[in-house]
């Protein structure tokens, strides 16, 4: 059998997962160039700092200092961008690539939720690929499992853990009753979380990955800003133990779905919240800094992908998966069906959803209390599964938990406002919505 002319690559981006895709198109070489079916080879790499030490050996490849020239240079028959940012240098780099014709490999899912419907357009307008396995959960496969392997299922809803950083403070808090400050603190020392956390922590770059994997999911146009995003950082020690008392585990959960075929759901529903996950539930089980993705399909029933969600081998497992599709040339529209396909969907109301909730409130310790958040309850039409109040004499207060019968959504939106309208809450309160 006659060997094919060797893809010919462009990184940009040398970071962790830059750095990660060299060592490992190095010391897989072999394996990948019979999967791929010819030798796949780094021409040119392109960051920002030339001297810096990133503990593989770059000598053999050409430095661009300009990463703009890399689209045009007819010897490069592919770019590989890891550089981030959802507009900017990567967007610029992107928009050239597709435009002139090359294939574009991305770990970027910032720009693909926001940019990724005119990125897939102008790809299949240049006839060429534009892939992003890595993007969402890290080296789990589960664009490639959406897109592909469930390609003939209606998907109901999507659904999982899909920020790492989160999943570690939260399983932390849960293994050693620790606060969250002091955890989110370890999390930074140890590399899990950044200097600053707040894309992690206040559920954006989660809500980044489910704008994809709904689109993947339901045929839609990319909507992420009207993902409803709920970090975790108001979270308590108090919250993980009253929860695991009530057989649960605390989770940041990112969910979609869609308007079923004659049901009477409307609209694009996306939510990125911390829940209350049942023990018996496998999202319950994912701790660390895991990931994992639930699909819903109308025949092959529930799908379960899990695995790391980030790091330089896993991630680089991601972008290499993309660029043997690339040397196949085995590759389709970028969100399972062409762009001009995708349907445009309104905004579910959330509100008229039916579910459960647990709350949490820290109230002054007085009596009356206690009847004013009941009252509070039956105003907005809340019903009440359970109460549980702890730390009666203490001078931060008393906690009330509660936990609510199924009921409209729109109702404990109405219960907060009532709620906030009391002079003996002493800070906000905390409601996590029950995964049922």
């Amino acid at each position: 059998m006659t060997q094919s002319a060797p893809l010919r690559l462009a990184i940009v981006g040398l970071g962790t997962v830059g750095a990660g895709v060299i060592r490992l198109l190095e010391v897989n070489r072999a394996l990948v160039a019979r999967r791929a079916g010819r030798p796949i080879e780094v021409v040119a790499i392109s960051a920002r700092d030339r001297n810096k030490d990133r503990g593989v050996d770059l000598s053999a490849y050409e430095w661009v200092d300009d990463m703009s020239t890399l689209a045009a240079r007819a010897d490069i028959d592919a770019v590989v961008e890891l550089i981030g940012g959802s507009d900017g240098p990567a967007l610029t780099l992107a928009r050239q690539c597709l435009g002139l014709g090359k294939p574009f490999v991305t770990a970027n899912k910032a720009m693909i939720a926001h940019h990724g419907l005119d990125l897939a357009h102008q790809a299949e307008k240049s006839g060429v690929a534009l892939k992003y396995e890595a993007a969402v959960a890290g080296g789990v496969p589960v664009i490639k499992g959406l897109r592909e392997g469930a390609a003939a299922n209606r998907i109901m809803r999507v659904y999982g853990i899909l920020n790492g950083t989160c999943n570690y403070i939260l399983s932390t808090m849960e293994r050693d009753g620790s606060a969250f400050a002091d955890v989110l603190e370890e999390a930074q020392a140890k590399g899990f979380a950044e200097a600053d956390p707040s894309f992690d922590i206040d559920g954006v770059d989660a809500a980044h990955k489910l704008a994809i994997l709904a689109s993947l999911a339901f045929g839609t146009e990319i909507d992420f800003p009207e993902v409803d995003i709920t970090g975790i950082r108001h979270i308590l020690a108090a919250d993980i133990r009253e929860a695991a008392a009530l057989g649960y585990k605390v989770r940041l959960v990112a969910m979609a779905e869609c308007e079923a075929e004659g049901g009477d759901n409307v609209g694009l529903f996306q939510r990125v919240h911390p829940m209350l996950v049942p023990v018996d539930h496998p999202l319950a089980h994912v701790d660390g800094a895991l990931n994992a993705v639930v699909a819903e399909g109308n025949f092959v029933g529930r799908l379960f992908f899990q695995g790391a969600g980030a790091g330089e081998g896993p991630t680089a497992s991601a972008v290499v998966a993309d660029i043997i599709d690339v040397a196949r040339d085995e590759y389709g529209p970028a969100f399972a069906m062409p762009a001009e396909w995708l349907q445009r969907q309104v905004k579910a109301d959330a509100g008229a959803r039916i579910g459960r909730a647990y709350l949490r409130l820290r109230v002054q310790d007085r009596p009356g209390v206690l009847a004013d958040i009941t009252a509070a309850m039956r105003d907005a039409h809340v019903s009440i599964e359970s109460v549980i109040q702890r730390g009666a004499g203490s001078e931060d207060g008393v906690l009330v938990a509660v936990v609510t019968h199924p009921g409209a959504l729109s109702c404990l939106d109405d219960l907060l406002r009532r709620l906030h309208a009391l002079d003996s809450l002493i800070d906000e309160p905390m409601l996590m919505h029950i995964l049922d």
